[in-house]
């Protein structure tokens, strides 16, 4: 089974390149040449799929007059004349939707348009914990109790076949507004507008479900006027739920997404900028005033409100939506923030449980899937911390949660080469049900069938994955040199924007960098000065400090990293984020011998060696060599943070990990030193150095004595 090491077992990453394409290629120096950008930016453009000068112009300008006719979708027509009618005869009408930011900023905007026409609509959205995802009966009925005649779903509904059947004999008018895959039949509902239907003439399939909406709305407004303008002020929400929908950023999203981030930049809704203040002052990572991206969406806006459907109720978003109230406003933002702190302390939870876990129980030399189990997860975070898990290892994870009749709902998430729904249909027999996508699913499982489904995933992944560990991939455009690292070409990048699903943020290799320098930051990150053909970098490492890298001094290594701009007490610069990093092998460095550690564990169990063994005890010249090692370092008297491996170059190879692990130890049994080993990374070690009044000798330490003791006569 695992042992310490196996709980944080390193993942090795896949580093690709999109395209065999360079700025030397023809097409990429035309595009270049045409737009007035540089090369870079080109190929950027290129392998983004703007493989023409027209095109790649067309991409950057996100060109409004780009936007397709919405009664191109089905059944468009039949939404847009019930609805009218509703509004004519003041029908009590209810908007179903779902607990996600796209579901919520669905319910929004067609609630606030339905408003504006007279309408006075109810919205509903399921709690996540109790009724779960879709449409559900109970509901219903609470809807017919009420005399509503016409539910509209934003977000959800196309595989909601009897649930539909069951509104309709409740007298409940039912139009689906979705963007899921369909099913081979489709609900009996007085219009289905999906633009994923068979039948859809719609030239664009990925909208959010909140783009679904929008359109509808446009639609609406061409019948009443002829023209779509007035529901542009909701363009600021579309946004964000296409964003944090994760859907492509191509197309017609990447037109809504860009019109709505102009919008949020130039004139945020109340509810919004209230999120935005609240945020800066409760996230260090945020600052007030700064551009909103589509980046920012995704990891500022984006969570706080998906954290109200997570922990409590999603309506508590669309209230922040529907206000116009400052104090109002300001006050639901810090309920929020205040939720997701209350999400975040949830997940840190229970990823210390299943890291626990993991570290106990699970076997990284034969099983394939990290499956976990509790009472009483969060059914809103484990999906969450299966992301993180899976990231980390490099293998899919699914993460269940255990209630009192011993009913398991999961949550799973995959890697490349290893679909998730296919995998759970081989083990359908065991599952309750099951659903989702190739990379992320979930289920229901009945406790007695647990350990069954463990296996039997594990065997399916076993039997149809061939690679062992199947890896994480890094897709970068281009290696470049260090002289494209530049002010000018960060803000190029600018054009491209939004970045997301189908328009990455550009990722970019550089090999061969000497690290001149490793700094902490804040505990959790990391600084590295690099160096290549003359030019300094500076590059940032956000989620890896430096006891977590076994990264020093005069090593040289190849990075992955994005390039962007910093702007710091007024001063703007070009800035590098690191997304991996490999060390080159060098025959001028000495490594770390598996030997060499071999033999160190088996000295320290008692195992007699041969005296000839030169690369094991040390002399006192070795101990000398690294005591004043240690003390030299900066700041000897705090705790100091050191790689092996930087001990082992400075003394030319002649001390070995063997030789220095006995040091180590016999420094510390003496008092010497305080040492405590990273848990991160064991090449890594905290130390400080004791100050000792009487004279210490090494060769009289029991620990010293006690190896010197199994050196075996010849």
């Amino acid at each position: 089974m695992s042992n310490t090491n196996e709980s944080i077992r390193s993942t090795e990453k896949k580093w690709e390149l999109r395209s065999e394409r360079t700025v030397e290629d023809p097409d990429i120096k035309n595009i270049a040449e045409k737009l007035g950008i540089s090369p870079l930016t080109a190929l950027l453009v290129y392998n983004r799929g703007q493989k023409t000068p027209e095109k790649a112009a067309a991409f950057i300008s996100a060109a409004s007059e780009n936007y397709y006719d919405p009664f191109c979708m089905p059944d468009m027509e039949k939404a847009v004349e019930r609805i009218l009618r509703a509004i004519e005869n003041k029908e009590k009408t209810v908007i179903y939707g779902d607990y996600d930011v796209d579901g919520v900023t669905s319910v929004s905007i067609l609630y606030m348009y339905l408003c504006e026409l007279g309408l006075s609509p109810e919205y509903y959205i399921p709690s996540r914990s109790t009724e779960g995802y879709g449409v559900n009966n109970e509901a219903i009925k609470q809807f017919a109790e009420k005399n509503i005649t016409l539910m509209i779903t934003v977000d959800t509904g196309v595989t909601a076949l009897e649930e539909v059947k069951f509104a309709q004999e409740l007298g409940i008018d039912v139009v689906i507004t979705d963007h899921h895959e369909c099913l081979a039949e489709l609900p009996e509902a007085t219009a289905v507008v999906n633009p994923r239907r068979d039948d859809s003439e719609y030239p664009f399939c990925e909208l959010a479900g909140v783009g679904v909406v929008y359109k509808l709305l446009c639609a609406i407004e061409k019948r009443l006027v002829g023209n779509s303008d007035k529901v542009k002020k909701y363009i600021d929400l579309v946004a964000i739920g296409t964003v944090a929908d994760v859907m492509p950023l191509i197309d017609e999203n990447r037109l809504l997404v860009t019109q709505g981030l102009e919008m949020l930049n130039t004139a945020p809704r109340t509810g919004i900028a209230s999120l935005l203040k609240a945020s800066s002052q409760n996230d260090k990572k945020s600052k007030a005033g700064q551009k909103i991206t589509s980046s920012l969406v995704s990891f500022t806006i984006a969570p706080r409100i998906n954290a109200a459907g997570r922990i409590e109720s999603a309506e508590k978003a669309v209230q922040l939506f529907l206000g116009n109230s400052v104090s109002d406003a300001d006050t639901m933002a810090e309920e929020l923030c205040e939720i997701n702190r209350r999400r975040q302390a949830e997940e840190n939870r229970i990823i210390d449980e299943a890291a626990q876990k993991i570290k106990d129980s699970f076997d990284f030399e034969n099983d394939r899937v990290i499956v976990l189990a509790e009472e009483n997860w969060h059914h809103g975070v484990i999906g969450i911390v299966a992301s993180r898990i899976t990231e980390r290892f490099a293998i899919p994870s699914i993460l269940i949660s255990f209630d009192e009749n011993n009913i398991g709902k999961g949550s799973g998430r995959s890697v490349k080469g290893v679909n998730l729904v296919d995998a759970l249909t081989y083990c359908s027999d065991l599952l309750i049900k099951y659903g989702g996508h190739e990379l992320a699913a979930g289920l229901t499982v009945d406790r007695e069938h647990f350990e069954a489904f463990k296996a039997r995933i594990n065997q399916f992944v076993r039997e149809n994955v061939s690679e062992k560990s199947p890896s994480i991939v890094i897709e970068a455009d281009a290696y470049i040199s260090p002289n494209d690292v530049s002010l000018t070409q960060a803000n190029e990048l600018l054009l491209l924007e939004p970045y997301g699903v189908a328009n990455p943020s550009p990722v970019f290799f550089m090999d061969s960098l000497t690290v001149r320098d490793v700094v902490s930051l804040a505990d959790k990150h990391s600084k590295l000065i690099l160096e290549k053909d003359g030019v300094q970098l500076t590059a940032l490492y956000f989620g890896h400090s430096r006891a977590s890298l076994p990264i020093y001094k005069g090593d040289v290594i190849d990075i992955a990293f994005t390039m962007g701009i910093n702007e710091f007490r007024g001063v703007t610069d070009v800035q590098i984020i690191l997304k991996d990093l490999k060390r080159q092998k060098n025959a001028d460095r000495f490594e770390i011998n598996e030997e060499s550690k071999k033999k160190y564990q088996s000295v320290m169990a008692g195992v007699p060696y041969p005296r000839s063994d030169d690369g094991i005890l040390p002399s006192r010249e070795d101990f000398a060599q690294v005591y004043l090692y240690l003390k030299r370092r900066p700041g000897q008297y705090r705790d100091d943070c050191l790689g092996m491996r930087e001990i082992i170059n400075a003394s030319g190879g002649k001390i070995n990990y063997c030789k220095l692990r006995i040091i180590l130890d016999v420094l510390e049994e003496t008092g010497l030193i305080n040492i405590t080993y990273s848990p991160e990374c064991d090449e890594n070690f905290h130390f400080g150095v004791n100050f000792v009044k009487n004279k210490i000798d090494i060769e009289k330490s029991s620990l010293y004595v006690k190896i010197r003791s199994l050196a075996e006569k010849q």
